[in-house]
Protein backbone atom coordinates (compact mmCIF):
# COMPACT_ATOMS: atom_id res chain seq x y z
CA UNK A 1 0.00 0.00 0.00
CA UNK A 2 1.39 3.25 -1.05
CA UNK A 3 1.11 6.34 1.90
CA UNK A 4 -1.03 8.52 1.50
CA UNK A 5 1.50 11.31 3.01
CA UNK A 6 4.97 10.65 1.40
CA UNK A 7 3.92 7.89 -0.87
CA UNK A 8 6.60 5.43 0.31
CA UNK A 9 5.87 1.72 0.75
CA UNK A 10 3.42 0.88 3.81
CA UNK A 11 2.66 -2.08 5.91
CA UNK A 12 -0.25 -3.75 7.20
CA UNK A 13 -0.31 -2.76 10.66
CA UNK A 14 -3.47 -3.77 12.45
CA UNK A 15 -7.77 -4.22 11.58
CA UNK A 16 -10.69 -4.46 13.72
CA UNK A 17 -13.87 -5.22 12.66
CA UNK A 18 -14.84 -2.11 10.77
CA UNK A 19 -11.58 -1.75 8.52
CA UNK A 20 -7.70 -2.35 8.08
CA UNK A 21 -4.49 0.11 9.21
CA UNK A 22 -1.63 0.85 7.64
CA UNK A 23 1.63 1.99 8.65
CA UNK A 24 4.62 3.69 6.61
CA UNK A 25 7.77 2.46 6.47
CA UNK A 26 9.17 5.72 6.13
CA UNK A 27 7.55 8.83 7.62
CA UNK A 28 5.70 6.36 10.11
CA UNK A 29 1.65 7.73 9.12
CA UNK A 30 -0.76 5.29 10.32
CA UNK A 31 -4.22 5.53 7.81
CA UNK A 32 -7.31 3.91 7.46
CA UNK A 33 -7.27 1.76 3.93
CA UNK A 34 -8.70 3.93 1.41
CA UNK A 35 -11.43 1.71 0.07
CA UNK A 36 -12.91 1.21 3.97
CA UNK A 37 -13.42 5.52 4.14
CA UNK A 38 -16.69 6.46 4.66
CA UNK A 39 -18.92 9.00 2.10
CA UNK A 40 -18.56 12.80 2.67
CA UNK A 41 -22.10 12.82 3.04
CA UNK A 42 -22.03 10.05 5.91
CA UNK A 43 -19.12 11.85 7.67
CA UNK A 44 -20.87 15.07 7.56
CA UNK A 45 -23.60 13.44 9.21
CA UNK A 46 -21.56 12.40 12.29
CA UNK A 47 -20.06 16.32 12.18
CA UNK A 48 -23.48 17.55 12.52
CA UNK A 49 -24.26 15.84 15.90
CA UNK A 50 -21.43 18.06 17.70
CA UNK A 51 -22.22 20.76 20.33
CA UNK A 52 -19.10 22.08 20.53
CA UNK A 53 -18.94 25.97 20.39
CA UNK A 54 -18.10 29.05 21.71
CA UNK A 55 -20.43 28.93 25.37
CA UNK A 56 -19.01 25.42 25.96
CA UNK A 57 -16.50 26.09 28.50
CA UNK A 58 -14.99 23.04 28.64
CA UNK A 59 -14.22 23.24 24.95
CA UNK A 60 -12.77 26.75 25.35
CA UNK A 61 -10.44 25.29 27.52
CA UNK A 62 -9.39 22.16 25.30
CA UNK A 63 -8.76 24.81 22.96
CA UNK A 64 -6.76 26.64 24.82
CA UNK A 65 -4.15 24.09 25.29
CA UNK A 66 -3.22 25.88 21.53
CA UNK A 67 -4.24 29.30 21.82
CA UNK A 68 -1.60 29.74 25.32
CA UNK A 69 1.54 28.45 23.38
CA UNK A 70 0.49 30.19 20.12
CA UNK A 71 -0.14 33.53 21.26
CA UNK A 72 3.02 34.39 22.54
CA UNK A 73 4.56 34.10 18.99
CA UNK A 74 1.92 36.78 17.75
CA UNK A 75 1.25 40.13 18.20
CA UNK A 76 -2.07 42.06 18.49
CA UNK A 77 -3.37 42.60 14.61
CA UNK A 78 -1.88 39.55 12.98
CA UNK A 79 -4.03 38.10 10.52
CA UNK A 80 -5.21 34.18 11.17
CA UNK A 81 -6.88 31.47 9.30
CA UNK A 82 -8.92 29.06 11.39
CA UNK A 83 -9.02 25.67 8.63
CA UNK A 84 -11.63 23.14 9.90
CA UNK A 85 -13.71 25.52 12.29
CA UNK A 86 -16.60 22.97 12.46
CA UNK A 87 -19.91 23.64 12.83
CA UNK A 88 -19.60 25.63 16.14
CA UNK A 89 -16.18 28.54 15.00
CA UNK A 90 -15.06 28.87 18.09
CA UNK A 91 -11.25 29.43 18.03
CA UNK A 92 -11.55 32.36 15.68
CA UNK A 93 -13.05 34.57 18.26
CA UNK A 94 -11.00 33.63 21.16
CA UNK A 95 -8.35 34.90 19.28
CA UNK A 96 -10.22 38.06 18.10
CA UNK A 97 -10.41 38.60 22.07
CA UNK A 98 -6.58 38.47 22.03
CA UNK A 99 -6.68 41.20 19.43
CA UNK A 100 -6.32 39.03 16.12
CA UNK A 101 -8.15 39.79 12.96
CA UNK A 102 -9.47 35.69 12.04
CA UNK A 103 -11.25 34.24 8.93
CA UNK A 104 -12.36 30.69 8.67
CA UNK A 105 -12.74 28.16 6.34
CA UNK A 106 -14.42 25.04 6.88
CA UNK A 107 -15.45 22.16 3.75
CA UNK A 108 -18.42 21.69 4.86
CA UNK A 109 -20.14 24.87 7.50
CA UNK A 110 -17.49 27.66 5.93
CA UNK A 111 -16.99 26.38 2.36
CA UNK A 112 -15.91 29.75 0.98
CA UNK A 113 -12.84 29.31 -1.11
CA UNK A 114 -11.99 32.59 -1.21
CA UNK A 115 -10.24 32.15 2.27
CA UNK A 116 -7.66 30.39 0.79
CA UNK A 117 -6.61 32.17 -1.96
CA UNK A 118 -4.41 34.41 0.66
CA UNK A 119 -2.19 33.82 2.86
CA UNK A 120 -1.84 34.44 6.76
CA UNK A 121 0.46 35.31 10.01
CA UNK A 122 -0.79 32.18 11.05
CA UNK A 123 -2.70 29.16 10.87
CA UNK A 124 -4.18 27.22 13.39
CA UNK A 125 -5.69 23.43 12.41
CA UNK A 126 -7.81 21.92 15.51
CA UNK A 127 -8.85 18.29 15.33
CA UNK A 128 -9.00 18.20 11.67
CA UNK A 129 -5.38 16.57 10.77
CA UNK A 130 -7.07 13.21 11.26
CA UNK A 131 -9.71 13.54 8.99
CA UNK A 132 -7.13 13.99 6.11
CA UNK A 133 -8.31 11.86 2.98
CA UNK A 134 -5.18 12.88 1.38
CA UNK A 135 -2.91 14.05 3.70
CA UNK A 136 -0.02 14.78 1.14
CA UNK A 137 -2.05 17.22 -0.49
CA UNK A 138 -4.27 19.03 2.90
CA UNK A 139 -0.51 19.32 4.22
CA UNK A 140 0.54 21.16 1.34
CA UNK A 141 -2.46 23.24 1.12
CA UNK A 142 -2.70 23.97 5.25
CA UNK A 143 1.49 25.10 5.29
CA UNK A 144 1.23 27.22 1.88
CA UNK A 145 -1.36 29.47 3.36
CA UNK A 146 1.08 30.61 5.82
CA UNK A 147 3.01 33.73 5.40
CA UNK A 148 7.10 33.10 5.24
CA UNK A 149 7.98 33.28 8.81
CA UNK A 150 4.12 32.71 10.10
CA UNK A 151 3.14 30.27 12.55
CA UNK A 152 0.70 26.95 12.08
CA UNK A 153 -0.57 25.32 15.21
CA UNK A 154 -2.16 22.14 14.71
CA UNK A 155 -3.89 19.79 17.67
CA UNK A 156 -4.25 16.21 16.92
CA UNK A 157 -4.06 13.53 18.84
CA UNK A 158 -0.48 11.20 18.21
CA UNK A 159 -0.25 8.12 18.53
CA UNK A 160 3.31 7.51 21.16
CA UNK A 161 2.84 3.99 21.54
CA UNK A 162 4.16 1.13 19.56
CA UNK A 163 2.37 -2.06 19.17
CA UNK A 164 -0.70 -2.71 16.78
CA UNK A 165 -2.33 -3.85 20.42
CA UNK A 166 -1.59 -0.51 21.96
CA UNK A 167 -3.21 1.11 18.66
CA UNK A 168 -6.34 -1.28 18.29
CA UNK A 169 -6.82 0.06 22.00
CA UNK A 170 -6.34 3.78 21.84
CA UNK A 171 -9.86 5.48 21.89
CA UNK A 172 -8.70 8.16 19.84
CA UNK A 173 -9.24 5.71 16.35
CA UNK A 174 -12.54 4.62 17.56
CA UNK A 175 -13.98 7.86 15.86
CA UNK A 176 -15.23 6.60 12.12
CA UNK A 177 -14.27 9.88 10.95
CA UNK A 178 -10.39 9.71 12.41
CA UNK A 179 -8.39 7.89 9.04
CA UNK A 180 -5.09 9.28 9.54
CA UNK A 181 -2.67 9.18 12.35
CA UNK A 182 0.42 11.24 13.43
CA UNK A 183 3.19 9.67 15.42
CA UNK A 184 6.25 12.51 16.38
CA UNK A 185 8.45 10.83 14.13
CA UNK A 186 5.35 11.29 10.85
CA UNK A 187 5.47 15.07 12.61
CA UNK A 188 9.22 16.05 12.38
CA UNK A 189 9.04 14.10 8.74
CA UNK A 190 6.39 16.65 7.70
CA UNK A 191 8.78 19.25 9.52
CA UNK A 192 11.98 18.19 7.29
CA UNK A 193 9.84 17.62 3.99
CA UNK A 194 7.94 21.20 4.40
CA UNK A 195 11.49 23.19 6.06
CA UNK A 196 9.82 24.26 8.98
CA UNK A 197 10.71 24.98 12.46
CA UNK A 198 9.52 22.70 14.56
CA UNK A 199 7.96 22.91 18.66
CA UNK A 200 6.30 19.84 19.61
CA UNK A 201 4.31 21.15 22.95
CA UNK A 202 2.52 17.77 23.60
CA UNK A 203 1.76 14.93 22.04
CA UNK A 204 -1.66 16.98 21.16
CA UNK A 205 -0.15 20.34 20.24
CA UNK A 206 1.79 21.06 17.26
CA UNK A 207 3.52 24.36 16.00
CA UNK A 208 5.41 24.73 13.19
CA UNK A 209 7.38 27.97 11.78
CA UNK A 210 7.19 28.64 8.03
CA UNK A 211 10.95 29.95 7.09
CA UNK A 212 11.22 33.31 6.36
CA UNK A 213 13.17 33.09 3.05
CA UNK A 214 13.07 30.07 1.14
CA UNK A 215 15.47 27.52 1.26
Amino acid sequence: MQCTLCSSISQPFCADKKRQYFRCTECDLIFADPDTLLSQTEEKLIYDYHENGPNDIGYCEFLNHLTTPLLDKLSPGMKGLDFGSGPGPTLNLMLEEQGMKMSVYDIYYAPDTGQLSRQYDFVTCTEVAEHFREPDKSWAQLIGLVKPGGWLGVMTCMFTKETADDFNLWSYKGDPTHISFYTPKTIQWIARHFRLELEIVNDRVILFRKNKVAL
